[in-house]
């Protein structure tokens, strides 16, 4: 195992994707996080996580794998890559997949479905990979395309082939060709924001004290160890919903925020996406108006 997986994240590098040890059998870092950080190493200058560590030097490499049967994690900002992630749904076996809600969104768009790189997941997703244009540094979403579509960019990763959830093995579908972005989706992920007029819109009210919240209350999730993790983000995210009920933040950026949070404390990115949605919906439906907050 550690032998096909040391050539399947070799392969990776190859590409010029950066990769980084993921545990044996699962989708989280093998490495230290911020609060474990000897300061030695590379990290002898201050703590580098995941996305900095992730390298195609095949010295280091060979020099990881085989201290045990690492997962592959695949760094998709710095290898230049945005992966549409079509999940499944967790719950209700009738649900809509991802794949299907991904199929209408063309549809509505009135674009084909769009061929490249297709990456068969554990639980039977679909991952489908684009080269990202590097002047736009796209970043992680999580449903705001679709229901159960997500894609990973800058501040991402995903599980390479090669490795395997509970003896399940992440598989290269049909021909590995990886195609650009689709402009249409490009302008979906990044809609154009002219400058010149929103810097002469006015702070809405209550928006700084938005924003020290959100920063807050992510950190808060970010720093939650295992156990109380998805507890603290359901909190987390309710905490903030007034502020989005009362339209001081908007929706998706609230979503990516805990999004990327949650990850980043250890929760898997499906998990992460229902709680969040959860929690909002609940405090758009609860939330009292400002003046009698």
């Amino acid at each position: 195992m550690n032998e096909h997986l040391l050539t399947a994240a070799l392969s990776a590098a190859g590409r010029g994707w950066p990769v980084f040890p993921l545990l044996p059998g699962a989708k989280r870092p093998a490495l230290h996080g911020e609060t474990r950080c000897p300061g030695t190493g590379e990290c002898a200058h201050g703590h580098r996580k995941w996305e900095q560590r992730a390298t195609t030097d095949p010295d280091r490499i060979r020099r990881a794998w085989p201290a045990g049967a690492f997962n592959i994690g695949l760094a998709t900002g710095p290898a230049g890559l945005l992966v549409v992630d079509l999940d499944k749904p967790k719950d209700d076996a009738d649900a809509p997949d991802g794949a299907t809600t991904f199929r209408a969104l063309c549809e509505r768009e009135g674009q084909p479905l769009p061929r490249t790189r297709t990456v068969r997941t554990a639980s039977g997703g679909t991952h489908l990979y684009f080269t990202a244009p590097a002047a736009a540094r796209l970043h992680n979403t999580a449903g705001s395309l679709a229901p159960l579509v997500d894609t990973r960019a800058w501040g991402g990763y995903v599980v390479a082939p090669g490795s395997t959830i509970d003896g399940i093995a992440y598989e290269v579908e049909g021909p590995a060709l990886i195609r650009p972005l689709p402009g249409w989706l490009m302008s979906l992920l990044c809609p154009p924001h002219p400058r010149a007029k929103t810097a002469a819109l006015p702070v809405r009210s209550g928006q700084r004290a938005a924003d020290v919240a959100l920063e807050r209350e992510t950190a808060a999730v970010r720093a939650t160890r295992e156990g109380g993790r998805n507890a603290r983000l359901l909190a987390g995210v309710r905490s903030i919903g007034r502020f989005v009920a009362w339209g001081d933040l908007d929706r998706t950026a609230v979503e990516t925020a805990f999004q990327g949070a949650g990850e980043a404390a250890g929760l898997p990115a499906g998990e992460c996406t229902q709680t969040i949605a959860s929690a909002l919906n609940w405090s758009l439906r609860t939330a009292r108006p400002r003046t009698a907050a």
